[in-house]
């Protein structure tokens, strides 16, 4: 009797510990975020310079070369809250077609504290444009403006203090742009800085490392 006592009062008692340390978990949790109340990192892309963007449609090779240079500025507004970057891309899309992805260096941002990204995407890519597409970037081409997507993926850790969390991947931020074609060398006017979307760091960390 005293076996099956002992057998299940074990049982019953690591029940209780597990239950009670994932409460406290949880309530100090959403306490430690009531104090904190972290806001949402703030991205826009303030500058674009795009110097070359030419297609060349022929029977066996539909190319477009590309450089397109950009200014993006991280602002951190929080208090108590730093950011570890430890891993940051910039991908570049027209349309649905992938242009060019750059590594860029991995960095901490403190408190109060804004920072500079300065991708650079430079190339060429094959593409087949279908007839719609082609359509398209005509128009673009007539109009001077060139609609260029540019998500931001990330592996991040947050700093509380003296707190850091496991680093975690939340979805990629996207930055639709219209983006002037310059000429001769010199920046073109008229391109709009443009705040950028699906920026979760707090409020939707779902992917773990």
């Amino acid at each position: 009797m005293n076996g099956r006592c002992d057998g299940w009062c074990l049982s019953k008692s690591i029940f209780w510990f597990f239950y009670t340390a994932t409460f406290i978990f949880v309530v100090g949790g959403f306490i430690f975020w009531l104090i904190f109340s972290p806001s949402e990192v703030k991205f826009h892309v303030t500058e674009a310079s795009l110097t070359q963007f030419n297609y060349t449609a022929a029977a066996a090779n539909n190319t477009l070369n590309y450089k397109l240079a950009l200014n993006i500025t991280l602002r951190n507004s929080n208090k108590r809250v730093g950011i570890y970057y430890d891993r940051i891309e910039a991908i570049a899309y027209y349309g649905k077609n992938w242009l060019s992805t750059v590594s860029l260096t991995p960095f901490y941002q403190g408190h109060k504290n804004t920072s500079v990204l300065r991708p650079v995407f430079e190339g060429q890519q094959v593409l087949s444009l279908g007839t719609r597409d082609l359509s398209k970037f005509d128009s673009e081409k007539s109009a001077g403006f060139y609609n260029i997507d540019i998500n931001l993926s990330v592996k991040i850790r947050i700093k509380y203090g003296k707190i850091k969390t496991l680093r975690f991947k939340p979805q990629n931020i996207d930055c639709p742009l219209k983006v002037p074609l310059s000429s001769n060398g010199t920046v073109a006017e008229g391109f709009q800085a443009t705040k950028c979307d699906n920026v979760y760091f707090f409020s939707d960390p779902n992917a773990m490392d």
